[in-house]
């Protein structure tokens, strides 16, 4: 068991399962569902829920056609830099818990840039439809301009603001609104690992300094 937690607990394992469980869920939902189709997971406050956005976390966009491209180059770049302080910079006796928070962070950016490199090339839109993979018209996007699939939604809690509330009073409200995916959940996850234990993370360095 030990042999087996250590295995999958390697930088390279973490990074390649985060990958093929991204994906293999993204083909999944892309190829049997359409654009905004749904079902439940657990009762009322877990849903598949399909979605796609322009390519930044939890469904939001940015900047039209031109802000997609620019942030899929900024991706690009963003990754090839953590995959070298992961494999080259990153010191082999680094704390094992910040070696798998890079890895979530690694994985979760490249799941994510493959949908924007290659979805729009190799699959039709999922508008009133379920998209087909190949189609013999072409994708429906060029290189670097494809649509990132979401599919994980939680509304936990929904109602209305208190009309007495300043601003937003009697406005309707939802928790947790964004749409999001494995790849977006591996970022999350690393930065947050990062950001609660960057003490202990970081301890030994700090010693030998």
């Amino acid at each position: 068991m030990n042999k087996f937690l250590s295995i999958i607990s390697k930088p390279i394992v973490v990074t390649l399962l985060v990958i093929t469980a991204d994906q293999w869920l993204k083909i999944w939902v892309k190829t049997n569902m359409y654009l905004s189709q749904e079902f439940p997971v657990i009762g009322n406050w877990f849903y598949i829920h399909f979605t796609e956005n322009k390519g930044m976390a939890f469904g939001m966009e940015f900047g039209g056609d031109w802000g997609k491209l620019a942030l899929s180059l900024f991706r690009i770049v963003a990754v090839c830099g953590i995959g070298y302080y992961l494999f080259k910079v990153l010191p082999k006796d680094a704390h094992k818990g910040l070696k798998i928070s890079v890895a979530l962070i690694f994985a979760g950016a490249i799941g994510n840039i493959l949908d924007s490199a290659f979805y729009g090339i190799v699959f039709n839109e999922s508008f009133n439809q379920i998209a087909m993979f190949l189609p013999k018209e072409g994708g429906y996007a060029s290189f670097l301009h494809g649509w990132v699939v979401d599919m994980f939604w939680f509304p936990l809690l929904e109602g209305n603001f208190p009309n007495w509330l300043p601003f937003w009073g009697g406005e309707h409200f939802l928790f947790f609104r964004p749409v999001f995916n494995i790849a977006d959940a591996s970022i999350s996850t690393g930065i947050g690992l990062v950001f609660t234990f960057n003490k202990r993370f970081f301890q030994k360095k700090e010693k030998e300094e």
